[in-house]
């Protein structure tokens, strides 16, 4: 038997996947949580837009992981260290690590262990909204390429602005730090053995789509531009990179240290680092006309279209990187900032609830006809990052009344979210990227038909599912069985992905409906998001109500 092994780092924990490379058979898996924080997060209660994560943690959880999901399919197939031939890793980003010239990270040594600062700094953390909006000024006025490929809009959620944040409010970490490296690339360094920043091998998914990397204009951005910005951030470019690559390279071989850690051979290839998602559109069997949106704390859309075709400048999308997901590809990504953290919000914050919560709740809004509650939420909770790309937005509820329910709260929040996924498709479609197909991977939408059933209803397509549970890291396997050489990405793809049987397909009658309320959320969409400055709100709410009495059980109101 030849077995890859796949490790995915999600926002609250790390999970590793062992699997079958002819067949795709999952034969072991371990999950190991985060031990630090909320969740495995840092946050500060004075700053709700600030998220660390300590990567003390991230070393814990990758031997626990591995050594859990080996001994799983050691008992239960058979499975030995000898029968492992690559190991891949995909991670959350953009999540940059300060490193000192050994590549440590500065949060794990003294006198930084307690500094938030010189931790990973998380995805999702938006601190750098200041910094973001400067890099998006300056760009546009000198560099105008560097942001036409992310939508022309430079986020506080990526490499840059959280550096240059850094920079700004605690100059002394930034001093002490060397290099900075995504958490994607440092955990293959680490499995590598790689002790000098500058030899790590840089994956372009997230350099492209994070660090405004591209080839055409020689990699990072120049010094020029960087001291433009702050001239310490000109010096840093030395001390990063000069190359990124796609995943038919590997990031080196596993490193003596490490391979007796795990109990797997010494010289195993390690795959290069990619961004959760992107190798998760990857283990959801991505191609032409494909869209894999993977559902979590947040959602992340992927597409691919072949790189010899013309492919126009997308405003709004999150990158358009060659070779970031499959090579002789672009990839693109789109996302929002917050999906499933907006239901555990409501859940968890709001009602004070559980998991218990979540199932009553679930089972109480899909009693709800559409348009029923005469609710329109906006899902920018954590901000929105595609198509407006703008961190400092916020939630909204329209319609609520002194009957107004948990339950269709609820519901509405789960609906926000789909009316945010359309806006995603409308806009790829408006620019030549067709969409015919989308899958879904991560556990949110597989644990919930309600809904994958919505979704289906909003966007007017089919809604397929992953066959795996562990997308992300069966991806990350896919990659280290392409560089071990059983054979290249497309032929890997046919042997170790899948899709479930489970299709949702959208009813016509509450398409219609949905039709209606997408309408009205573009109105609150580009109202709120500054793209219509003079909109006139004044119907939403009437016509909110119009729905709602069509759709409930007082039937419909003349005067409307």
């Amino acid at each position: 038997m030849a077995a890859t092994i796949g490790v995915d780092y999600g926002t609250n924990s790390v999970r590793a996947l062992v699997v079958d490379c002819a067949r795709g058979r999952e034969l072991g898996a371990c999950v190991v949580n985060y031990p630090s924080g909320h969740q495995g997060v840092l946050l500060d209660p004075r700053n709700h837009y600030l998220a660390r994560q300590r990567p003390g943690d991230y070393v814990h959880g990758l031997e626990h992981a591995v050594r859990g999901a080996l001994r799983q399919a050691a008992d239960v197939h058979g499975v030995t260290g000898g029968d492992i031939v690559g190991i891949g890793v995909d991670a959350t980003g953009s999540s940059p690590i300060p490193v000192n010239a050994d590549n440590q990270p500065l949060g794990g040594l003294p006198p930084w262990r307690d500094n938030l600062n010189a931790q990973c700094w998380l995805w999702k953390d938006h601190t750098a909204h200041a910094e973001a909006a400067r890099i998006t000024a300056t760009a546009a006025r000198l560099r105008p390429q560097f942001i036409a490929k992310c939508g022309n809009t430079y986020s506080s959620e990526w490499f840059w602005s959280k550096i240059w944040h850094c920079l700004n409010v605690d100059p002394a970490v930034f001093d002490a730090t060397y290099s900075w490296v995504e958490f994607a690339d440092w955990i293959p360094a680490l499995l590598a053995g790689v002790s000098d920043p500058r030899q790590i091998v840089r994956g372009v998914c997230a350099a492209g789509h994070k660090g405004l990397y591209c080839d055409e204009w020689g990699g990072l951005p120049d010094k020029e531009f960087l001291a433009a910005l702050d001239p310490k951030l000109a010096a840093l470019r030395d001390r990063l990179y000069e190359r990124a690559h796609d995943a038919t390279v590997s990031a080196g071989k596993l490193c003596l240290a490490w391979a007796e850690k795990l109990g797997l051979p010494a010289g195993l290839p390690v795959a290069i680092g990619e961004l959760d998602v992107h190798y998760g559109a990857i283990g959801s069997g991505i191609t032409d006309g494909v869209l894999v949106k993977a559902i979590g704390t947040s959602t992340c859309d992927c597409a691919v279209i072949k790189a010899d075709q013309k492919l126009a400048d997308i405003p709004g999308i999150c990158g358009i990187v060659n070779g970031s997901i499959l090579p002789g590809y672009y990839g693109l990504e789109a996302g929002q900032s917050a999906v499933g953290d907006i239901f555990k919000w409501f859940v968890e914050v709001v009602c004070r609830g559980d998991a218990d919560t979540h199932r009553a709740l679930t089972v109480a809004a899909a009693a709800l006809r559409a348009g029923q509650s005469g609710l329109l939420a906006l899902d920018w909770n954590n901000g929105n990052r595609t198509v407006l790309v703008d961190q400092l937005l916020t939630g909204l509820l329209v319609g609520q009344t002194l009957y107004s329910t948990p339950a269709e709260i609820y519901r509405a929040l789960i609906e926000a979210t789909a009316f945010g996924a359309r806006a995603i498709i409308e806009r790829l479609a408006e620019y030549g990227v067709p969409i015919k197909r989308v899958v879904c991977c991560g556990g949110i939408m597989e644990k919930n038909p309600l809904l994958a059933q919505i979704y289906a209803d909003v966007l007017g397509c089919d809604i397929h599912l992953a066959g795996s549970s562990q997308a992300c890291a069966l991806g990350a396997a896919v990659g280290a069985a392409v560089v071990a050489g059983l054979g290249d990405f497309p032929a890997m793809q046919r042997r170790m992905t899948s899709l479930k049987d489970t299709v949702y397909r959208p009813a016509a009658a509450d398409r219609e409906v949905y039709d209606q309320l997408y309408a009205l959320y573009r109105q609150l969409h580009d109202a709120f998001g500054g793209v219509n400055k003079a909109a006139d709100l004044s119907r939403v709410m009437k016509d909110l109500i119009k729905l709602k009495t069509q759709r409930g059980d007082a039937g419909g109101a003349d005067f409307f």
